[in-house]
């Protein structure tokens, strides 16, 4: 009954609705949109699992393994702003149509890698398309919608996307047990081959309210998110305190700030109004995707690797026994959007975070050596339903907050921290690992993966605290 209400409540005719947002025209939208974030999403986590067969293969270290994860969200966090910016300008179905292509290509690529250094390359291709691809799904979910009926349609964007993310370990897993880890890249070409024609065709076209790009602001906001990504992902190699860090995050700093300068007074279109940040739902919905995208992958890129190298299972075995966590957006992900239109934003937000919290630090709390899979398994259901509210609501929370032609821009800052906060989730975790254990033996491992599960719960409890500052009612 659930999915026949959601069916209808995605057909209806919307009032005053242009002829070109016919309901097939919104069902193709939500679709593609879907698809087009479930790539995105998929890509993220899909190596995840492969991690210790790249280790093997490449005899890769622990720097090139964060790379494999880092380089793909590094360059997604750094140019998500400008793909919002390009679709705003040129228009949002071609600018999904061409990032959909360069992830693609990118895709077969990091298939054909012949060295760790190769693969990292590829993944920083697949990064760009993906920054181009991912804002504007959300974007023309927005267009295509009323706001009444757009939590609906934005719960379905979230499962989708938490779709990707479910199955990522499980897919990485399976194809680098039966086939080999190239596969899990080999698998994103014909979904984007047949995904090109229908987006051109079926995607209506729109454009946002800025004639000309922010050429200058796009550059300042490249470097600085550049310099503060860049400071963590070398950090456990280089050292929190070495001269190539402290630069990295000046740098950052200091072109962050200055970009801040010029789209205040010196843009005559900016890219980023500022404004938007004085809205309450805006401001802590984007600080909240940034922390929980930290704790997430930073848990992930832990926990893949604990139940195999820690605890003995294989790729799919591990793919297997993250699901309960990783698969929960499915199917709580489009409820969480659809109460989200009735009960507002911020009970899913926040609890959303305190159950993520809570399922890493029991999860911190029964790791052990030859702990067994049922210990693990209610930990992991938890932070699964936690993440599951948070997908949807962070992102109605950011669409809702702006005026309707800001919301390409506003999917911009969101998707850009939340990539952000995945790299700096990876690399904090990394540290913490390092500190206290390495990959000697299995318990070497687990004395080391505890303490960074911990670590990541409580960045999501940091999160929670954000979230309870949210408004109450959308929009404001």
């Amino acid at each position: 009954m659930a999915d026949i209400n959601i069916s209808q409540t995605l057909l209806a005719p919307a009032r005053k609705a242009p002829p070109s947002t016919a309901p097939p025209r919104r069902v193709w939208t939500v679709v593609l949109a879907g698809l087009g974030a479930l790539l995105c999403a998929l890509d993220v986590v899909v190596v995840a699992t492969a991690l210790p067969a790249l280790q093997a293969d490449f005899g890769a270290s622990l720097s090139q393994l964060e790379w494999t994860i880092n380089a793909y969200n590094l360059v997604f966090a750094c140019l998500t702003l400008t793909g919002a910016a390009l679709g705003d300008r040129f228009g949002r179905r071609r600018m999904y149509v061409v990032g959909l292509a360069v992830f693609t290509l990118a895709s077969a690529w990091a298939a054909l890698a012949g060295g760790a250094g190769e693969l990292i390359a590829a993944r920083a291709v697949q990064g760009a398309g993906a920054a181009a691809l991912l804002p504007l799904t959300l974007t023309l979910i927005s267009e295509a919608f009323p706001a009444e009926k757009r939590g609906v349609a934005i719960g379905l964007w979230g499962g989708v996307s938490g779709l990707g993310v479910a199955a990522g370990p499980v897919l990485g897993g399976a194809v680098t047990d039966g086939l080999s880890w190239q596969w899990i890249f080999w698998l994103n070409v014909p979904l984007g081959v047949v995904m090109l024609p229908l987006a051109a065709r079926k995607l209506r076209e729109s454009h946002g309210p800025r004639p000309q790009l922010d050429i200058v602001g796009l550059a300042l906001a490249a470097l600085g998110l550049t310099g503060l990504a860049w400071a963590p992902v070398r950090a456990p190699e280089a050292g929190w305190g070495s001269a190539e860090v402290l630069v990295a995050l000046a740098v950052g700093v200091v072109f962050v700030a200055a970009f801040l300068g010029w789209e205040r007074s010196g843009a005559r279109y900016p890219m980023l109004p500022l404004a938007h940040f004085r809205r309450r739902g805006f401001s802590t919905a984007n600080a909240a995707v940034f922390l929980m995208f930290m704790s997430l992958l930073g848990a992930l890129f832990m926990i893949s690797q604990l139940f195999q190298v820690g605890l003995g299972n294989s790729p799919l075995e591990a793919g297997l026994r993250i699901l309960v966590w990783t698969g929960t957006p499915l199917l709580v992900a489009p409820v969480a959007g659809a109460l989200a239109d009735r009960f507002g934003n911020r009970p899913f937000m926040l609890t959303g975070l305190v159950l993520q919290a809570v399922g890493l630090g029991l999860m911190a709390w029964q790791v052990e050596p030859g702990v067994g899979y049922d210990r693990l398994v209610m930990p992991l259901i938890i932070a699964g339903v936690g993440i599951s509210m948070v997908f949807p609501t962070v992102a109605n929370a950011v669409s809702s907050s702006v005026p309707p032609a800001e919301v390409g821009v506003a999917s911009g800052v969101n998707n850009a921290l939340r990539e952000l906060g995945g790299v700096f989730g990876v690399a904090v975790a990394a540290a913490v690992f390092v500190r206290y254990g390495g990959y000697d033996s299995a318990e070497s491992f687990i004395d080391g993966c505890a303490p960074a599960l911990w670590v990541s719960a409580a960045v999501s409890a940091a999160g929670a605290v954000v979230a309870s500052l949210s408004p109450s009612k959308q929009g404001s």
